[in-house]
């Protein structure tokens, strides 16, 4: 059984393919992911981890989102679809997401152990879905079931 290749490695590969396809707009967004990548590992002085790699996909995926929202609202649709489209390839790159009854479970779990405000129920909950779930959603599923509680 081979070891699976590193997320990073897996983003670098892609790019290289899509330099040989001449895909200029995934060649584009490929780029600028890898180059976010090399300067979080300068700041960590060390290799990025595959949660650190999703990490900076995420952070990738929320910065071309507000930017889809701000174009969308300035009538300019054209440059919305461009960010929307880079946001389909990062997320092509991203582990398989958590199922939402999955944290809704979790957090449950936490609020039955004592945990009776939103600081403590994502203390507890957010490290266990760190790079595979979004903080929002958990943050929502905290307040449903506080709320419900």
């Amino acid at each position: 059984m081979s070891p699976e290749p590193d997320l990073a490695s897996t983003l670098r590969a892609a790019l290289n393919a899509a330099r040989k396809a001449q895909h200029k707009d995934r060649t584009l967004v490929l780029g600028t992911i890898l180059a976010n990548l090399k300067n979080r590992e300068i700041e960590l002085r060390r290799p990025a981890t595959s949660d650190e790699v999703s990490e900076v996909l995420r952070k990738g995926i929320k910065i071309r989102r507000e930017a889809v929202e701000q174009y969308t609202s300035a009538g300019r649709q054209e440059l919305a679809e461009v960010e929307a489209a880079q946001i389909k390839v990062l997320e092509e790159f991203l582990p398989a997401a958590v199922a939402p009854e999955e944290i809704r479970a979790a957090v449950r779990s936490a609020i039955s152990g004592g945990a009776r405000d939103i600081g403590k129920v994502m203390a507890q909950v957010l490290p266990k879905y760190k790079g595979r779930a979004d903080g929002k959603l958990i943050n929502q599923i905290v307040r449903e079931e506080l709320q419900a509680g």
